[in-house]
């Protein structure tokens, strides 16, 4: 004789139960983009450092202008703002060119520029930050990096980049200051899942045209106890006009004893 199968109460109601828990566990996995970018933010700020870097500056024809300079950063004690002096080594035509940029977490940041030939301190101001880095395709926005709520953001996907998987985020201006100064209407980034790294980014200009690339390669564990991560080549092509420049760093030191004094405008023009 045929029975017919009647489930027990019991089964029907854990069968609902877990119907219903399917959207809040897919709600649960979704990643944390705040708190991804804000560790992005931080991951590379080491207490102290200093370098050697080399600059190439290709222009569209594939002609190449070399570069020599000595970098030195400090994070200050409230362990978000980093402070930052590049200084330039060689060619002769350069040299004694200085940068000063100083992070500042509750206000517009400081950026200063020495010219040798004038002997003169610039201080540029914020709508400054899109202008080019010492004459390479990297802004004083990139270098100075983008205060984490001051943008909008939004998972397009996850993908695999050299066998790192990422998170694939897009961000955007909140505000038209935001976007005038930075001179970016959207950026795009791939994010290391396992440490937070910028491994891949695309820029937007202001009017929505792509503007440039750039990749961030050869990532080391430059302090392991503190968890901070560095990229010891980073290239940047200008889609627009052809022009690339990639950076290399050498003799990269960590948790160096930097006094806070050597970060100042006075000290930009010593030779």
């Amino acid at each position: 004789m045929n029975r017919k199968f009647t489930p027990s109460l019991n089964i029907i109601l854990a069968l609902a139960m877990s119907l219903l828990a399917q959207p809040l566990l897919a709600q649960e996995a979704e990643p944390d983009l705040l708190s991804i970018m804000e560790t992005n933010f931080s991951v590379s700020k080491v207490i102290g450092s200093t370098s050697d870097a080399t600059f190439t500056l290709i222009n569209r024809t594939g002609q190449e202008r070399v570069r020599k300079v000595f970098g030195t950063t400090k994070l200050e004690d409230n362990e978000i703002d980093n402070m930052r002096m590049t200084r330039f080594l060689s060619p002769p035509d350069v040299k004694g060119t200085v940068s000063l940029l100083i992070e500042h977490a509750d206000r517009d940041d400081d950026i200063w520029l020495y010219l040798p030939g004038l002997k003169k301190v610039r201080r540029l101001v914020s709508s400054n930050k899109k202008d080019s880095f010492l004459g390479t395709d990297f802004s004083y926005a990139d270098v100075i990096g983008y205060k984490v709520g001051e943008w909008n953001y939004k998972l397009l996907k996850e993908e695999t980049i050299d066998t790192q998987p990422c998170y694939v985020i897009e961000a955007t201006p909140k505000t038209e200051a935001v976007k005038s100064n930075t001179g970016y209407s959207k950026r795009i980034s791939w994010i290391r899942k396992d440490n937070k790294m910028t491994v891949k980014s695309e820029f937007w200009d202001e009017n929505g045209q792509m503007l440039k690339t750039s990749t961030f390669n050869d990532i080391q564990l430059v302090d392991k106890k503190r968890g901070n991560w560095q990229a010891m080549r980073l290239e940047t092509s200008n889609v627009q006009t052809g022009h690339r420049t990639i950076i290399r760093f050498e003799n990269f030191k960590v948790n160096q004893q930097v006094e806070s004094k050597y970060f100042t405008v006075s000290n930009m023009e010593r030779d």
